[in-house]
């Protein structure tokens, strides 16, 4: 059984938390996020938050944790914010971007024009001998990782090659081709 629905959430001293009926409410120097919260009770004692479950049915239960999670997730990414990088691996792979706009060369007859949310930052590096590298960078997580399977959707990394968009660091299970 999980216990993280338990560990307090530590508050840094340049994020606000606020909550309105049902809505919590995160500020912080890189942004704002609400998130609706039910099934669960929150604590705040000076800088630590604490979520507290209302009994201990198995409902209460899985909710804790995932409040727990979701309102830490929020509390950093207003005040640190999250990256994900993703790596073009294949020949003729490119990646570059005018402000939002990302233009993806993966392989097709034309280039793919992207458009990212405005709460999102891309940022794409392309060294010489080296993989193009696209960072997306922004305050909320999940819009993160939405935009970054939305990138590595188009173009999977295939098993015998392993061509494709990947997430930096991600290992590819290669098969075997055709042997003689």
């Amino acid at each position: 059984m999980s216990r993280i629905g338990f560990k307090p959430i530590e508050i840094p001293a340049n994020v606000e938390i606020k909550r309105d009926g049902d809505m919590l409410i995160v500020k912080g120097p890189l942004g704002e996020l609400k998130q609706k919260i039910v099934d669960v009770d929150l604590e705040i004692e000076g800088n630590t938050l604490k979520v507290k479950r209302l009994s201990e049915s198995k409902h209460h239960k899985s909710m804790h944790g995932l409040y727990r999670s979701l309102i830490y997730n929020m509390v950093k990414g207003v005040s640190e914010g999250w990256t994900k990088e993703l790596e073009l691996v294949g020949v003729g792979y490119r990646a570059s971007n005018q402000g939002n706009i990302l233009d993806l060369s993966l392989g097709f007859s034309h280039n793919i024009l992207f458009e990212l949310p405005k709460e999102i930052q891309v940022e794409t590096i392309s060294e010489k001998g080296k993989n193009p590298i696209i960072k997306l960078k922004s305050f909320d997580k999940q819009l993160v990782g939405q935009v970054a399977a939305k990138i590595r959707s188009m173009r999977k990394p295939e098993p015998y090659k392993g061509k494709g968009v990947r997430y930096v660091g991600e290992e590819i299970r290669r098969k075997a081709g055709k042997t003689a």
